[in-house]
């Protein structure tokens, strides 16, 4: 995700970041589908504090390539859409497994602290479920805070730092955020349930106003 030098030995990043789902894991899946596939992010990490990453992309692949989700599996799956002989069943068969390698793009913070480091640039970020986890070492070190345990979406700059949170899946203008570095400047892109971007703010270190993203 990072490397050392200037601009262009760095490796961009578009990352997006979920909020919790509170049970609902359809909602997940669908939050999901809005970022892999809507907003095309290379990575999303589920901010939650459950294990619902792992049942979502069990249903989702599931309902790609069926019951059977054995990556070892796959050219036994392949031949017998071959025996079929029917082109239409070869491309639904391509179009499912290249869905099934993508849900790999989905992950949830690792047990037991849900906590993760990620680096864009120069810059770097705490993921946590809780902000309250946060302590002096964190946000000495980061720039970016994000975390999910929130009401709503928000974005906040204190001092030389942002904290973010995309809000609880489904809260009216948030559920996930885009962060993106590949424009030249870090920017957090607002995504709700139903794929609309709601706001986008630019996480320049330089900005003094704190912007609060509401309906």
């Amino acid at each position: 995700m990072h490397a050392s030098g200037g601009r262009d030995s760095i490796l961009l990043v578009r990352l997006a970041v979920i909020g919790p789902c509170r049970g609902d894991v359809s909602m997940l899946a669908r939050m999901a589908d809005v970022v892999l596939n809507g907003a095309a992010v290379s990575r999303a990490i589920y901010l939650g504090a459950d294990d619902a990453v792992d049942e979502t992309v069990a249903l989702w692949a599931k309902a790609l390539v069926g019951p059977d989700l054995s990556h070892d599996r796959i050219w036994e799956r392949a031949l017998e859409v071959a025996r079929r002989e029917r082109p239409e069943d070869i491309d639904a068969f391509l179009r499912g497994e290249r869905a099934r390698r993508r849900l790999r793009s989905i992950e949830g913070l690792p047990p037991p602290e849900r906590r993760s480091v990620e680096i864009f640039g120069d810059r770097l970020a705490v993921l946590v479920h809780d902000r309250a986890s946060l302590d002096e070492d964190d946000i000495f070190s980061a720039s970016l805070l994000i975390y999910g345990k929130s009401d709503a979406p928000l974005a906040k700059r204190i001092g030389s730092r942002w904290f973010l949170t995309p809000g609880p899946i489904g809260e009216t203008g948030g559920g996930a955020i885009v962060v993106d570095d590949s424009g030249g400047e870090l920017e957090a892109s607002f995504y709700d349930l139903g794929g609309r971007p709601t706001h986008t703010e630019s996480l320049s270190q330089a900005r003094e106003a704190h912007v609060s993203v509401q309906s």
